[in-house]
């Protein structure tokens, strides 16, 4: 593996709220990106009490060349899995609730309902919480995408993860264009809500295509970004072309808010829902 640069490195250590949120998700059977994916960055959201959950299980129908998730046949949704991620949340007293999936190619509406469910069983016992969701492209299907949209998540995510000229490399079975209809479409619904999306460096971009992928985000009505250096999961994934330096992370935030993007958070572990009740706040 690639040694990381002083700056990607993270002290690995845990408290009382790490094992407390261990605790909930075990006891409840739920799955989290922060685990699936091997988020740098577990030990401090665990020990500030939070999560990212994960739904629809933990296989995903789709073989991205950044992504740590297993790929395979997927089993059938549990029903109950919505109650149950309510259920974490309010035991967790989470204030801002983020919600994410595998991508399930194999279920007639790519799990938008389940999607939409686990909002409404959120909503119900916090009312109060904001929901963000963080969602695969559903195929490009605008009819199960309005269904995650009439929930009325509060932000609704979903990346665009790499330049237009590496998507078939890192995403073969995605879309450039197909990611940006998707923000479009939700920027365009009529129930309010802020439209995120996040992209990775270290991938084999430029710069300049950094630049290029930014102005097509917030042409769709993107107002909110991350970016991250892109680490690699394990061996067979697509190496890391470059670590990108923190000074150069400012530069490209910098860039980003001039084009128009009401928050950006730009870092070398910088994640999807790292923080994502900071960004969505401003």
């Amino acid at each position: 593996m690639t040694r990381l640069p002083p700056w990607i490195r993270q002290p690995l250590k845990t408290d009382r709220q790490y094992g407390a949120v261990q605790q909930v998700l075990s006891k409840l059977a739920l799955h989290t990106v922060c685990r699936s994916a091997h988020c740098p960055n577990q030990q401090e959201c665990w020990n500030r009490g939070t999560a990212t959950f994960m739904i629809l299980g933990q296989t995903c129908t789709r073989a991205c060349q950044f992504c740590n998730v297993t790929t395979g046949r997927p089993t059938a949704p549990e029903a109950d899995e919505p109650q149950r991620v309510a259920a974490a949340a309010q035991t967790m007293k989470l204030q801002h609730v983020v919600i994410t999936s595998v991508t399930r190619d194999d279920l007639p509406d790519g799990g938008a309902g389940h999607f939409a469910a686990t909002i409404a069983a959120v909503r119900a016992v916090l009312p109060g919480a904001l929901v963000e969701v963080l969602t695969p492209d559903f195929g490009g299907d605008k009819a199960a995408l309005d269904i995650v949209l009439e929930a009325k998540p509060d932000v609704f995510n979903h990346n665009l993860e790499t330049v237009r000229r590496l998507q078939s490399e890192v995403r073969p079975q995605a879309s450039y264009d197909r990611s940006l209809g998707v923000l479009r479409h939700a920027a365009a619904f009529p129930v309010r809500l802020a439209v995120k999306s996040g992209l990775m460096v270290g991938l084999g971009e430029t710069d300049a295509e950094l630049l290029e992928a930014f102005r097509d985000l917030r042409a769709t009505g993107c107002e909110l970004l991350t970016v991250g250096q892109y680490l690699r999961p394990c061996e067979g994934k697509r190496p890391v072309a470059r670590f990108v330096t923190p000074e150069e992370f400012e530069q490209l935030a910098a860039a980003a808010r001039q084009m128009g993007f009401r928050n950006v958070a730009a870092g070398p572990l910088v994640r999807s829902s790292y923080r994502a009740e900071e960004l969505a706040a401003v």
